[in-house]
């Protein structure tokens, strides 16, 4: 029997009826809304013939908790996460993999919208430690705004370890650290890459780092000492594209200079 979750908020729900509507299992939407949005919510079901049942805001309220649930929430058939040998299987039939690994981040708003850019990017997944690391929850994926339903989330026992698996495929390991001596502008991104990011605060663990192929910096003017982990992975993920949009495709990834 395949696992269900529970998804809320208007754009996740929307996301979902639009692209895989055969995984809603059914949608309860507020009674009290009935505006363009709520409308096109169950405009959407009814097209797809999900079952969708108008309920008092009170009663989500009691059923989700307090969160911004915008008065819809839907019963969805989980996106099954990948194992280490699924993602590595997947690896075969990508031509110039691009990966999203976060070393321990702990916010779930972080997670969500690092998810939410790494779909936008094109990113074929995203990596997470098991362990003392964010998981994808309905708060995830809230934040994350459908992308949780369309980029596979990978939770691995042993980042370091994995790290070395996708380098034996031919990946470049780059991770991000406001210290490095060089930007992500000099080190070529066109090639398969998995971009590593730390945790809030600390940043990369030892070993992470050790196992890095290159180390890079954002460039930063300002006064603080480092940006919040998401917004450095919308960057990097945004660079990763700049240069393969600009280039002719091809599957370097040596560094420049």
């Amino acid at each position: 029997m395949k696992k269900s979750e529970t998804i809320y908020g208007l754009h996740a729900v929307r996301v979902l009826l639009e692209r895989h509507p055969e995984r809603v299992l059914n949608v309860r939407l507020a009674a009290q809304r009935d505006d363009p949005r709520a409308r096109e919510i169950e405009e959407l079901a009814r097209k797809a013939q999900r079952p969708l049942q108008r309920v008092d805001m009170h009663s989500l309220r009691q059923q989700l908790g307090d969160v911004a649930h915008q008065g819809v929430a839907a019963e969805i058939a989980a996106l099954p996460p990948w194992s280490e040998d699924e993602l590595l299987e997947a690896l075969q039939s990508a031509p110039t993999p691009l990966l999203l690994a976060l070393d321990g981040v702990q916010d779930p708003h972080n997670l969500g919208a690092c998810l939410r850019t790494a779909d936008a990017c094109g990113a074929l997944a995203l990596i997470i430690p098991r362990d003392r690391a964010a998981q994808l929850t309905a708060a995830v994926r809230k934040v994350a705004a459908g992308a949780a339903e369309t980029t596979p989330v990978v939770a691995v026992t042993n980042l370091v370890r994995t790290l070395k698996l996708l380098k034996d495929s031919g990946l470049w390991i780059v991770g991000a650290d406001a210290a490095a001596p060089k930007s992500a502008r000099q080190v070529d991104l066109t090639g398969p890459v998995v971009l590593v990011l730390g945790a809030e605060g600390s940043g990369l663990r030892h070993l992470t780092r050790q196992n890095c192929d290159f180390l890079v910096s954002l460039p930063q003017r300002g006064t603080v000492e480092s940006l919040n982990v998401s917004v450095a992975a919308a960057m990097l993920l945004y660079e990763t594209l700049r240069q393969r949009e600009g280039s002719d495709g091809g599957a370097g990834g040596a560094p420049r200079g």
